[in-house]
C-alpha cells in the first residue's frame, strides 16, 4: 500500500543526488531523480540483500547499468545501511572516496559490479542470472536451495543502444533465465537530446522477439511498479524487461524531460526550486529524516532472515550431502583450488602439437580437479579446444551443462564471463580466435578494472593460422593486451608451457589473464621442464652458457627459432643465453633482482623475437637490442611461406643475432 512514507524516501534519494551533484560539481542528476519511484520500490519491497553481511552468498544481485546514475545506488546504500556513511556522499567524486563517479565493485560495499561503458553492467547481469541457474542445478537437491535468487537490473535507453546488450539479452533469451529481472528506464532522453534523434524502434517488440517476458508501467506509479516486479519474479521460464516509462529529471521545474538534468549539476537554483516543489527545506543540503532510513526496515529484516535461515538449512545441507557441501566450501573458500593442481598438470600434457591443442588436453585434465572451471566459447569451441568432453551443453532444458556455446557474440560473451565470476563460486573461460579480441576489449578492460578471475582461451594468436589472411591474423594484439593493467598474458611455447600457463592464469585470483595459443604445431622445447616454475615469474632461462654475451628471448611458437639459432651460434663459439618469456607482464613486474637473474645488466646485446608488434619489446632489449618482429598486417598464404617471407626462420634470427654480435 502506499505509504506517505513511501514519497519521502523518494524525495530522499532526489535530494541525496542533486546535492552530492552539485556539491562535487560533476555528474549525472537526471537518472537518480527519474528511477527514485522504481529504485525505491524495488529496494523496499523485493530485493533480499543484508547491509550486515554484504558478501552473503545467495543475495539478490541489483546491477545498476546506467552507471552515470551512481548517485542513485549511493542514496540506496547508505539509506539501507551499508558501510557507505553520509560523510562519503558529501565526498561525492573526490579522490579516494567510496562514491567515485561510476560504481566500482572494489571500492565499496553493496555495488556488485563496476559500471559506467553502457550496456556492460546488462551483459554482467545475464551472466549473474547464469551462474545462479548453474549452480542450482549443481547443488540444490530436493528441499535444500542453497542457491536461490534474483539478479535485478536497472538500464536505460543507452544500455539499450549498445550493441553488447543485444548480444547478451539475446542470448539470455535463449537461455530462458527466468530469474532475471530487467527495468528499463525509458525516459527518452541522451546526452544530445531526444531519442527520436537516433532511434525509435519498438523496444517491447524486440525484447519479445528474444524470447524475454515484456510488460509495460508507469515508472512513477509505485503500485504499479510493485505489481509488474511481482508478476515478472512469478515468471520462471523466460527473463522478464519491465520497461518503466520516467522523466529524467523529474521534479524539477525546468530541467525535467531535458539533457540538461543528464551529465551536468541542476544549479542552485533549480535546486532551490525542486526542493521547494517537494516541500523539502530548499536552502539545506544532505538532509535525511530517520524516516528515510526506517523505509528499508523491511529489507533489512527480510536479508538477515534469508540469511540466517539459509545457514540452518546449510547445516542441514552438509549432514544429507556432505560431498557437495564440501566442495561448496571449497568453490567459495580462498582460491579455491586443490594444493595439487600444478603436480596433476606437471607433465600430463607433452609432444609436439599446436598449443591450443594443448590447452584442450590441459583443460581435460581441469576439469575433474577445479569443478567450479564453467565455460566455452563464441562459436569456435572445435577450433579453440574450450569443449569438456562428456559433459553436456548448458541450455535451458540442461541448466547445469559445462559446455557453454556463446554463439557469435564476442563482446556479450567477454561481459556474461564478468558477470559470472562477479557472482563467485565460478571460474569462467571463454574462447575465441586472438583478432577477435578486439570485439571484446571492452569487457576484458572491465575484467581487469574490477579484478576478476577469468581466463580468456585466444588461439590463431599469429599470422602463421595462414590462408585466412589478415583479416584473421593477429600482428598487434599480443601487445595490445599487454597494456591493459591488471592483465596477464601468456604466451606459451610448448605443450607443457601451455599446461603452466593454465596454472597461473587459475591462480591469479585478482585479475583476468588471456592464453595466446597457436594454431600450428610446435615442438616441444629442451628446457621447458621447468615452467611451472618459470611462467610464475613471467620469463626464465631455457639454456645459457657461462658468461653469457648474447641473451636470445622469445615467445610462444618463436621460442623454437632462437633454440635453433643458439645452437648454431654455440657451434660458433658463441656464448649464448636462451630465455622464454610466457609472460611478459608478470616479470616486468618482479623485482629487479630477479630480472636481473635472466636478464643480466651488464649483457646489453639482446634480441627478442615474436611474431607481432615490436613496440614495447624495447622495455627487455633496451636501447642497444634488437626485435624480430612483423610491423604490417599479414597476407594470405600458407604458414611455412608466411614465416619465409616475413622473416621468422633460424637463419633470419641467426643474422639478426650475428649483427648484434
Amino acid at each position: 500500500m502506499e505509504h506517505d512514507s513511501d514519497q519521502l524516501l523518494v524525495n530522499t534519494i532526489k535530494a541525496l543526488s542533486m546535492d552530492a551533484v552539485q556539491a562535487a560539481n560533476s555528474g549525472h542528476p537526471g537518472a537518480p531523480m527519474g528511477l527514485a519511484d522504481v529504485a525505491s520500490v524495488l529496494w523496499t519491497r523485493h530485493l533480499t540483500v543484508d547491509p550486515t553481511q554484504p558478501e552473503f552468498y545467495d543475495r539478490d544481485r541489483f546491477v545498476l547499468s546506467g552507471g552515470h546514475g551512481s548517485m542513485l545506488l549511493y542514496s540506496l546504500l547508505h539509506l539501507s545501511g551499508f558501510d557507505l556513511p553520509l560523510a562519503e556522499i558529501k565526498n561525492f567524486r573526490q579522490l579516494h572516496s567510496k562514491t567515485p563517479g561510476h560504481p566500482e565493485n572494489i571500492m565499496t560495499a553493496g555495488v556488485e559490479t563496476t559500471t559506467g561503458p553502457l550496456g556492460q553492467g546488462i551483459s554482467n547481469a545475464v551472466g549473474m542470472a547464469l551462474a545462479e541457474r548453474y549452480l542450482a542445478a549443481r547443488y540444490n537437491r530436493g528441499d535444500y536451495r542453497i542457491v536461490d535468487h534474483f539478479t535485478y537490473v536497472l538500464c536505460g535507453d543507452g544500455d539499450l543502444q549498445e550493441g553488447i546488450s543485444y548480444e547478451a539479452c539475446s542470448f539470455a533469451g535463449h537461455q530462458g533465465l527466468g530469474k532475471l529481472v530487467m527495468l528499463y528506464d525509458d525516459n527518452q532522453i541522451t546526452i544530445d537530446g531526444s531519442t527520436d534523434l537516433s532511434w525509435n524502434e519498438d523496444v517491447d517488440a524486440r525484447f519479445e522477439a528474444m524470447g524475454w517476458h515484456t510488460q509495460s508501467v508507469d515508472g512513477h506509479d509505485r503500485e504499479a511498479i510493485d505489481v509488474a516486479i511481482e508478476e515478472a519474479k512469478a515468471v520462471t521460464d523466460r527473463p522478464s524487461m519491465i520497461r518503466c516509462r520516467t522523466h529524467i529529471g523529474h521534479g524539477s521545474p525546468n530541467k525535467q524531460d531535458t539533457s540538461a538534468a543528464h551529465g551536468a549539476p541542476l544549479g542552485e537554483e533549480e535546486i532551490r526550486l525542486t526542493k521547494a516543489a517537494m516541500g523539502w527545506v530548499p536552502t539545506q543540503a544532505f538532509v535525511v529524516p530517520d524516516e528515510a532510513y526506517a523505509a528499508f526496515a523491511p529489507m533489512r529484516i527480510r536479508g538477515a532472515k534469508k540469511g540466517a535461515d539459509w545457514a540452518v538449512g546449510f547445516e542441514a545441507y552438509q549432514a544429507e550431502y556432505p560431498e557437495l557441501a564440501a566442495q561448496w566450501l571449497q568453490i567459495h573458500t580462498g582460491d579455491g583450488l586443490p594444493d595439487d593442481l600444478e603436480a596433476s598438470l606437471d607433465g600430463a600434457v607433452d609432444g609436439s602439437m599446436a598449443t591450443r591443442k594443448a590447452s584442450g588436453g590441459a583443460l581435460a585434465i581441469l576439469a575433474d580437479k577445479v569443478p567450479q572451471l564453467w565455460g566455452g566459447s563464441a562459436d569456435l569451441a572445435g577450433s579453440n579446444n574450450t569443449t569438456i568432453a562428456d559433459e553436456p551443453s548448458c541450455q535451458a532444458d540442461s541448466p547445469g551443462g559445462r559446455n557453454l556455446s556463446f554463439g557469435i557474440r564476442e563482446h556479450g560473451m567477454g561481459g556474461i564471463m564478468n558477470g559470472i565470476a562477479l557472482h563467485g563460486g565460478l571460474i569462467p573461460y571463454g574462447g575465441t580466435f586472438l583478432t577477435f579480441s578486439d570485439y571484446m576489449r571492452g569487457s576484458i578492460r572491465l575484467a581487469a578494472l574490477m579484478e576478476q578471475r577469468v581466463v580468456y582461451v585466444f588461439t590463431h594468436d599469429s599470422i602463421f593460422l595462414g590462408e585466412d589472411g589478415p583479416t584473421h591474423q593477429a600482428v598487434e594484439h599480443a601487445m595490445a593486451l599487454r597494456l591493459i593493467p591488471n592483465l596477464d598474458v601468456l604466451r606459451p611455447c610448448d605443450a607443457r608451457e601451455t599446461a603452466a600457463c593454465w596454472a597461473a592464469a587459475l591462480r591469479q585470483v585478482k585479475g583476468p589473464s588471456a592464453l595466446l595459443l597457436t594454431r600450428q604445431g610446435v615442438p616441444s622445447i629442451e628446457g621447458t621442464q621447468a615452467a611451472f616454475t618459470g611462467v610464475k615469474k613471467g620469463a626464465y632461462i631455457l639454456s645459457t652458457d657461462d658468461d653469457p654475451e648474447l641473451v636470445l628471448m622469445a615467445t610462444g611458437s618463436e621460442v623454437q627459432l632462437i633454440v635453433g639459432a643458439a645452437k648454431q651460434l654455440r657451434e660458433d663459439g658463441r656464448r649464448v643465453r636462451v630465455v622464454s618469456v610466457p609472460s611478459m607482464d608478470r616479470f616486468l613486474a618482479s623485482d629487479g633482482a630477479e630480472q636481473a637473474a635472466v636478464l643480466p645488466p651488464d649483457v646489453t646485446r639482446r634480441l627478442a623475437v615474436e611474431a607481432g608488434r615490436t613496440m614495447g619489446w624495447q622495455s627487455l632489449v633496451g636501447s642497444t637490442g634488437s626485435v624480430v618482429g612483423i610491423d604490417r598486417f599479414g597476407e594470405s598464404a600458407p604458414a611455412d611461406v608466411l614465416a619465409e617471407h616475413f622473416g621468422f626462420t633460424v637463419d633470419n634470427v641467426l643474422r639478426a643475432a650475428k649483427a648484434l654480435l
